[in-house]
């Protein structure tokens, strides 16, 4: 195992990666992942890799260009990290909706070889102002 995949620079590593996708910076993000790596979300049945990861990612920021992620609990090992999220976005009828789900991250040489994404987002919550 690599140094870059202990348990602690892991935990830092995550939280810059999660700054990058509440930036929207589609590069920071992709820079975070290694050449190959695959992006699953298990809920919308959507998987892509390598070369493809970018591009879904910019997509996904050009459907919600105003989501946001807060972390609830972050789950660290040497080599995987579990993070427990909430995303907030305006859905297509113009309501503000927040869903729930969870990233399963297992890294390689201090990047991330997979993202495997499972939320809520089939039924989100409607938020009153």
């Amino acid at each position: 195992m690599s140094a870059r995949d202990a348990a602690a620079e892991l935990e830092r590593t995550i939280e810059r990666y999660n700054d990058a996708w509440n930036d929207h910076d589609v590069d920071a993000i992709v820079a975070f992942h290694a050449p190959g790596m695959v992006f699953e979300n298990h809920t919308a049945g959507e998987r892509v890799e390598g070369d493809d990861v970018s591009p879904h990612i910019a997509r996904i920021f050009e459907n919600a260009p105003d989501l946001v992620f807060r972390g609830r609990r972050l789950y660290v090992r040497d080599g995987l990290v579990v993070s427990e999220w909430t995303a907030t976005a305006t859905n297509r009828e113009g309501r503000r909706v927040e869903w729930d789900g969870i990233d399963v991250f297992p890294f390689e040489n201090g990047l991330i070889a997979r993202k495997d994404v499972y939320s809520s987002s089939h039924r989100p919550r409607v938020l009153h102002s």
